[in-house]
């Protein structure tokens, strides 16, 4: 996994996320924080079981870690290698 363009912090990537209405820009105005990582915007619905790194009134962050092949939710930024962006649900 490469280094990241800048430190993780969940507080920080919420507030990016909350500034972008769709979530689509907000996918994108990640990408650009955290590059290389990759971020994805899910429906909140496939997300329902899964617990979010960070919860805000419009947005909800996972972490994503891969093992080269698949991909899992994660709560340790240290093995993540992406985001998944929800809208609140």
């Amino acid at each position: 996994m490469a280094a990241l363009s800048a430190p993780f912090s969940a507080d920080e990537a919420l507030a990016v996320a909350e500034a972008a209405p769709p979530a689509r820009e907000a996918a994108a105005a990640l990408r650009s924080r955290y590059a290389p990582w990759r971020v994805l915007v899910i429906d909140a619905f496939d997300m329902r079981h899964e617990t979010p790194v960070a919860r805000g009134s419009r947005r909800q962050l996972y972490l994503s870690a891969s093992d080269g092949h698949c991909w899992t939710v994660t709560g340790d930024s240290a093995q993540a290698a992406g985001l998944i962006v929800t809208d609140a649900a």
